[in-house]
């Protein structure tokens, strides 16, 4: 039985897709987990389901270029939409982080508290996809089309070569980003007040954090569909900081489970034959119960010393 399986994995990896899909599902995950631990103590973890909305929205627009690009005759507007009509990353990602961007300045500015108009646009956003997608899907099946964005059931399967670069560009940025603005980010995350008052450009890293999260939110549509992605955000934090309980332990534990998660939800979904996404987020859970179960002892047992 084991050797049937490890023949059927070591058959699977023989394929680019495969390849490709691994090397995202990782790198998505690393970048995710980094930007997790920060919203959870932040207690901004809901940014990420209504980013992933947002994205959704955006997305089904380029069902309408898509009828656009077919309807017009000249060339040079074909090939001008049909580069993001292609790459659908190339609409969906400025849209995502200009509205994350909003978010960001909404909290402060704007009537209407942040926390409700992200769950405006993220409603609306999520609305307006599926109206658009019946409407102007290309394909015959708009259920099975709204089933694989929103749980990303084969998606990370079908990677383009321009899809998994930009993979590898954007976790390059968030951990140049992490790494460079680690004191920052940490000032920021625990006492923005205090962190403004001692210097620090609160606002600035807010919105850095921001858009780098709504770049973040994109890629793992991919991944993990735009329903699931707080899993993807939120429970590898969580689970970290059931154990741990210093800001870097936590974040190097955080991207450790993740990324294991993702390695081990991906090869279970190929011997198991079940959706990518909704297998990587049950790894995780079950990474949450057992780090919970581990905390638990722990506590009892610095009471009984």
């Amino acid at each position: 039985m084991i050797a049937e399986m490890m023949d059927k994995l070591v058959m699977y990896f023989q394929y680019p897709f495969v390849q490709r899909a691994m090397v995202a599902g990782v790198l998505i995950a690393l970048c995710s987990s980094l930007l997790g631990v920060t919203l959870v103590l932040k207690r901004f973890s809901f940014i990420g389901d209504g980013l992933s909305h947002v994205a959704f929205g955006a997305l089904s627009l380029s069902a309408i270029l898509n009828r656009i690009m077919l309807a017009v005759s000249g060339a040079a507007v074909q090939g001008i939409l049909g580069v993001f009509v292609k790459n659908q990353m190339l609409l969906v990602m400025p849209v995502t982080m200009l509205v994350a961007w909003l978010l960001l300045g909404a909290t402060k500015k704007s009537k209407i508290m942040g926390d409700a108009s992200l769950a405006m646009l993220s409603v609306g956003s999520l609305g307006i996809g599926y109206l658009i997608m019946n409407k102007f899907s290309s394909g015959g099946n708009v259920s099975s089309d709204v089933c694989s964005t929103l749980f990303g059931s084969t998606s990370i399967l079908t990677l383009s070569d321009f899809d998994l670069w930009m993979c590898v560009i954007m976790s390059v940025v968030v951990v140049a980003v992490f790494v460079l603005c680690y004191n920052k980010i940490f000032a920021v995350t625990f006492d923005a007040d205090f962190a403004t008052a001692t210097g620090t450009r609160a606002g600035v890293y807010n919105t850095v954090i921001a858009l780098v999260t709504a770049a973040v939110i994109v890629l793992a549509m991919n991944l993990v569909g735009s329903l699931l992605i707080s899993g993807l955000v939120v429970f590898p934090a969580l689970s970290a900081m059931r154990v741990f309980k210093s800001f870097k332990s936590v974040v190097i534990s955080s991207a450790a489970i993740s990324v294991l998660s993702a390695a081990v939800g991906i090869v279970a979904s190929i011997l198991l034959s079940t959706p990518v996404g909704s297998t990587i987020v049950v790894a995780q859970l079950i990474v949450f119960i057992v780090f919970s179960i581990i905390g638990i002892i722990n506590s009892k047992g610095r009471k009984k010393v």
